[in-house]
């Protein structure tokens, strides 16, 4: 009688530029115990130059793997049908000058953008305008609903994204990460189709 195997692969994962890639590295197992030990360290594809910086190993290439060596089992997949392999590379320390450069240029586009905004809607004529219909006087810069405005402003902005440089005043998502969340998704759902896929007569070295 053959033993159930449940196998659910973990959408994705990084790996190192070399080296094999075992069951283990994509899957998580579900049977005995000396079946799972064997099973994990079945080599699936060896990582080499030629696969740049993206694997897709296809849950039907696992399946195969493991019916090769082991013939009474069934297999069976969970959750995703593909693994996508990010292969890490040795990154170097940003410089500081390059840092420091790219924040000058986001808070000077950034300034801008709040600058330009505020004068196609001649923010300045509604508060002087504002300021006129609560004490029934005109001046030029009405500082009192300048100052909490512009305060106001930056705390909101620091409310909406959620984030204070590194800290987070809850768990829920900031909407510029729920947009990124949605554009990884896409992502991963277009390398899983065009990308490098590992197939059943690629190469493994044991």
């Amino acid at each position: 009688m053959s033993e159930i195997v449940y196998v659910r692969l973990l959408r994705k994962v990084e790996m190192p530029n070399s080296g094999p890639i075992y069951v283990k590295d994509i899957a998580l197992l579900s049977c005995s115990t000396e079946l799972k030990n064997r099973l994990e360290y079945l080599p699936l594809h060896y990582i080499t130059k030629k696969d740049k910086n993206v694997i897709v190993v296809d849950g039907f290439s696992v399946i195969e793997k493991m019916a090769e060596h082991h013939k009474n089992i069934d297999v069976q997949i969970l959750g995703p049908a593909q693994s996508i392999i990010l292969i890490t590379q040795k990154k170097k320390k940003a410089a500081f000058w390059m840092i420091a450069g790219i924040w000058l240029l986001l808070y000077i586009g950034a300034a801008m953008a709040i600058m330009n905004f505020h004068y196609d809607v001649s923010m300045e004529a509604v508060q002087q305008k504002l300021h006129f219909m609560l004490s029934g006087e005109e001046k030029e810069h009405p500082f009192w609903i300048q100052v909490p405005y512009s305060i106001g402003l930056g705390l909101g902005m620091i409310l909406f994204f959620n984030h204070l440089f590194n800290k987070k005043f809850n768990e829920e998502p900031s909407p510029l990460e729920v947009e990124v969340f949605k554009y990884q998704q896409s992502m991963d759902a277009y390398m899983a189709v065009y990308e490098n896929k590992v197939e059943k007569d690629d190469d493994v070295r044991n």
